[in-house]
């Protein structure tokens, strides 16, 4: 928390002159959505900039451009909170609401989250598919579902495990290190959209 809001404090130079949100940062989306993209959490000047999840960071540029490709949201960007984006069908939220320390939230951060994030899903009534953006989202939805089986399913790129009521589908995160190497291209990532669409019954 005291990370964070030294962050909104200091303010990177290409944003100097902005106001920084530098709280915590909920979910954005449909409320009927039956699609839900679960993130790690807020970047340090993205969300913990605009306010908004994945928004005003690269790799918000990524994940939006892949919505609106699946025919989710209206436009393909996401650059702050009064862009005019709406997402059709899809919820974006993430594991961890404070920016952390190096873009790496821990475990513990995680578990403080989680209660969050279980009333989240809740509201999301019709809610089906929950698309985990890496391992740690990964691990943090496994936590939410009953009847996990074991040993714990394990996240990889493509992995789907169904439980009552949802689906996880696993995803590449869509951060620098992935989609600079190569790691995970446009093409892989709407595959994965494209399955979360079959799965959530489109």
């Amino acid at each position: 928390m005291a990370w964070r809001e030294q962050v909104a404090l200091a303010r990177r130079a290409a944003f100097a002159d902005q106001e920084y949100w530098g709280r915590p940062v909920a979910g954005f989306g449909d409320p009927e959505a039956r699609i839900v993209v679960l993130g790690l959490a807020p970047a340090a000047h993205g969300g913990n900039r605009t306010g908004r999840v994945f928004t005003g960071d690269r790799s918000g540029d990524w994940l939006f451009a892949a919505l609106w490709r699946a025919g989710l949201a209206n436009q393909p960007q996401s650059v702050s909170v009064d862009d005019g984006l709406l997402l059709r069908d899809c919820w974006v939220t993430a594991a961890v609401r404070c920016a952390p320390p190096a873009n790496r939230p821990t475990p513990e951060e995680r578990d403080r989250c989680s209660v969050w994030l279980a009333a989240e899903l809740d509201l999301l009534l019709r809610a089906r598919v929950v698309v985990c953006l890496g391992g740690f989202a990964w691990d943090a939805a496994l936590r939410l579902l009953d009847g996990v089986p074991r040993p714990r399913p394990r996240f990889a790129h493509g992995a789907e495990l169904s439980g009552p009521g949802l689906t996880l589908l696993g995803s590449y995160h869509v951060s620098q290190q992935n989609t600079f190497t190569g790691r995970l291209t446009e093409p892989m990532l709407d595959a994965v959209f494209a399955r979360a669409l079959q799965l959530a019954g489109s």
